[in-house]
Parts: C-alpha cells; structure tokens; sequence
C-alpha cells in the first residue's frame, strides 16, 4: 500500500490524489461524451461542478454533525484538509440532492442528463478502488487464494482490485452505449446503476469491514441488494414501454 507519496520534499496523499485525478479524468470523458447524450458539455459540466461543491460541504458537515462536542471545541477544524474528516456517505446525499435541485431549476430532462453523468460516475468507482488500494481501506477477508494479498498483517481478498475490475466493466458498457438510439431515456444510467449494486453485493461478500446487522446480515449488502431491486425494476419498465411503442 502507498497512503503516502514522496515528491521531493512534498508527502501527499495519494487517496486524495488519485481520487482529484479520476475527478478530473471522468469529467473531461463526460464533457466528451454529453453530445452523444443529447446533453451540452457546459451544462453537465455545471451539474458536476455544483455536485462536487455540495459534496464536499455535506460530507463535512455531516461528519461535524457525528462529532459535534469537538468542533465545538475547535471550531476552526471544519476547514481542515484532513481526508478523513468527511462523511462519504452523507456527502453523496447531498451531493446528489444538489445535482437533483439545479438539474431541476434549469430544467434538464432527467433521464438524459443522468445518462450524461454515468461516464463521470464510472471513471469515478475505478479511482475509488484504486483510492482504497493506496489506502489499504476497504481490505478483503482473510484468504488461502493465490491471488490473495498481505495486507494488515495477513493474506487477505483482494477486494480493493475487484472493485477497479468492476469499475473498468462498467465503464467500458458505459462506453459502448454512448450514443446508441434508446426508446428508454435514463437506461444507461438504469444498467449502470444495476451493475455496480451486483457488484457490490458479491464484493461486500469478500470484506473483511462490512457492516454486521442483525442474524449475521452485512448491511452494505442489504443496500446494495435494496439498489439493485429498484434498478431492475427501472429497467423493466423500459422493456415495457418499449414492448408497448412496438405494439
């Protein structure tokens, strides 16, 4: 593992590293790619931009909110640099809340400009696997495979590369749809969506962090599982729709 990158006399931290850099990859692949979405770069480029902010912010505040006796007493701390002073998951709720409300008040059609952001979010799950490699977060349970790796003083699942194996999938279908006539706008991000919650559900099956709820059940997987149910479902109505435009 690399948490660390030496630059000279600079020690950066490669998480944050790579995850500004898979920002920045995924966002000049979706501005390439909006038009084929019927979507214009500027505006998608606006919606990321205002998610990214919000994001950020929430994924602070949320965290505070945890932890509010001690930035009470170090007010001063909310602005601190430190990667792991943020909450990711209540970042992307209001990250994807704010996306929702300025996609609304510009009065973007939904389906397509989720589409549009689908090569973004793609490029982002690879930098994320690739973000919890440099870390040794998100490390596997104990394994005799020989595909294993040491990590945390023992052979474990390489769970953190099943995640970039995952991710580099779902971007290459991402990939080859874009731009292909769909009667159901927003199945792009539909499958997309569809996949990456399987693929969570088999790679939580792996780590050795997951959540335990009640009778054994990893809560990660019941989301994940949640997820994937509403996205077929999604994607079974535009089978549907579609059956009856044909009929």
């Amino acid at each position: 593992m690399f948490p660390i990158l030496n630059i000279g006399p600079l020690s950066v931290a490669a998480p944050g590293l790579i995850l500004l850099l898979g920002t920045w990859i995924g966002l000049t692949l979706a501005e390439r790619l909006a038009p084929r979405f019927n979507v214009e770069s500027k505006t998608l480029s606006d919606i990321i931009f205002v998610a990214l902010v919000a994001g950020i912010i929430g994924a602070r505040l949320s965290y505070a909110a945890q932890s509010i006796q001690a930035f009470l007493e170090n007010p001063l701390s909310l602005v601190s640099l430190t990667p792991g002073m943020f909450d990711p998951l209540g970042g992307f709720v209001i990250a994807a809340a704010a996306a929702f409300f300025y996609g609304k008040r510009k009065k973007l059609p939904l389906g397509p400009t989720l589409d549009a952001l689908t090569p973004f979010l793609a490029v982002l799950v690879i930098a994320l696997g690739f973000s919890h490699l440099s870390s040794g977060d998100a490390f596997g349970t104990p394994t005799d495979l020989p595909w294993g790796i040491f990590l945390w003083k023992a052979q474990r699942h390489p769970t953190q590369i099943y995640e970039i194996l995952a991710g580099i999938m779902s971007l290459g279908f991402v990939w080859t749809q874009a731009g292909k006539s769909s009667k159901g706008e927003g199945r792009t991000f539909a499958a997309f969506t569809a996949f990456n919650a399987g693929a969570q559900l088999f790679i939580h099956g792996f780590r050795g962090d997951s959540t335990i709820i009640a009778n054994g059940f990893r809560l990660e997987q019941v989301i994940a599982l949640v997820i994937l149910g509403i996205s077929l479902w999604w994607l079974g109505r535009f089978n549907k729709d579609a059956e009856t435009q044909d009929g």
